[in-house]
């Protein structure tokens, strides 16, 4: 995950910098089960409304848990397919609190209803993050259900009304690229602090629709767009949180960005950046499936290193025999081709090696994905790619007057009806 409003923060109030150190362990990803009541276009769960025979029982999770905290897990990230649909979530859910760990839930946010908001707030969850691949109609093609965006949308607002921290999250692709102005500022109108942009990865139905991947132009116009909105909330005073995931090469952008406009702060910024380090699966991020085994990250679901029913999830681990955890446990990866020569190699960390295994076979070659050319990362022979910078304007004032204006309750912004 790259947090963007950590480093713009960091820009407009620079400290001494002191290396971060590594921390206890790594986050872990849970899917506990792997029914959804939808059948999004971009799951890498391949998610269905069906039940998954040879999930993990109340206490086989239970057992797992205990291991995870003894190891030094910090987070526990609850998803699925829909965790809402798991009847013991809410125990499992209410153990993990108990046992001191960072505890969020990935939902879809369609069952989230007066009757289940609840037992959510009981829970106390520490983060909730709820889906918005568009507005409207947008939404509902990504979600393949009519109805789906108002919804999520209740969802969305049911948390916040019960004092939940809860974000909105969009997987950008060339479909839905043109409304993500819309969503940030659907998240100003609504009052949600976090906005997550996770870019499509090739797992799962995102890799069987990589075709719908938002081209590299649109990606640097959509990034331009997230830093310069960022920075704008913070020139104001009221920052809010912007992060991305599933592609590191949005650390180089940035200090790109930087460069171009701060450039008294950009070794400063290159620092940090560099002490971030990057793609973290396999070392900081982990994925358990809903039948207990154990992956690099969530979009590694056809690598298996084992299951936590015949091994410990630490002991799993910590095994480098696999010849895939011990590259992606290297500080310096193998990586190959144009990522092997890159000067932004110690910020990204190689990025997301998931594409490169799916398109080629190979972990280690270049990550198709990258957005920046051959000139900006130091390869000879590149072309610099032609890009118009995303163009701020009076809009900008203008949705932050109609956001307070919303949140007074004298305006009304027209969405699906609830």
């Amino acid at each position: 995950m790259f947090r963007i409003t950590r480093y713009l923060q960091a820009l407009k109030d620079p400290r001494p910098f002191r290396p971060t150190g590594d921390p206890s362990g790594p986050v872990v990803i849970w899917n506990l089960i792997r029914r959804c009541n939808l059948a999004c276009k971009h799951c890498y769960s391949i998610s269905a409304d069906t039940d998954f025979p040879g999930e993990l029982d109340t206490q086989q999770v239970y057992s797992v848990m205990d291991d995870l905290r003894a190891y030094g897990v910090p987070v526990l990230i609850l998803s699925g397919g829909e965790p809402l649909l798991r009847p013991d979530i809410f125990d499992i859910s209410r153990r993990a609190k108990a046992m001191g760990f960072y505890v969020g839930l990935s939902t879809n946010g369609t069952l989230i209803d007066e009757n289940m908001i609840g037992p959510i707030r009981e829970v106390g969850y520490d983060y909730v993050g709820i889906s918005l691949d568009g507005i409207g109609e947008t939404h509902d093609y990504f979600r393949r259900k009519q109805g789906a965006f108002a919804e999520a949308l209740r969802g969305i607002r049911l948390c916040r009304e019960a004092g939940i921290k809860v974000g909105m999250r969009m997987t950008l692709t060339r479909d839905n690229a043109h409304q993500l102005p819309e969503v940030v500022r659907l998240m100003e109108t609504e009052g949600v602090e976090k906005f997550y942009l996770s870019h499509l990865n090739y797992g799962g139905r995102g890799n069987r629709n990589r075709k719908d991947d938002a081209h590299h132009r649109m990606t640097r116009e959509a990034m331009d767009y997230l830093f310069d909105t960022c920075w704008d909330y913070i020139e104001a005073g009221t920052p809010r949180e912007f992060v991305t995931g599933n592609n590191d090469a949005d650390g180089a952008w940035l200090l790109r960005w930087v460069q171009r406009r701060f450039p008294e702060q950009a070794g400063y910024i290159e620092q940090l950046l560099r002490d971030w380090g990057g793609n973290a699966s396999g070392r900081w991020i982990a994925n358990i499936d809903n039948l207990g085994e154990v992956h690099p990250d969530t979009f590694w679901w056809d690598y298996p290193l084992g299951n936590v029913r015949q091994r410990p999830f630490s002991a799993i681990w910590e095994d480098t025999s696999d010849p895939l955890m011990a590259g992606l446990k290297q500080k310096e990866r193998p990586l190959e081709g144009r990522c092997a020569e890159c000067r932004y190699r110690g910020i990204c960390g190689g990025n997301t090696r998931v594409r490169a295994w799916q398109l080629t076979g190979n972990p280690w070659a270049e990550d198709p994905a990258c957005y920046l050319d051959d000139d900006e990362i130091g390869v000879a022979g590149g072309e610099r790619l032609a890009v118009t910078p995303y163009k701020r304007s009076t809009q900008r004032r203008r949705d932050a007057e109609v956001a307070k204006e919303y949140r007074k309750g004298k305006v009304f912004i027209p969405v699906e009806p609830v």
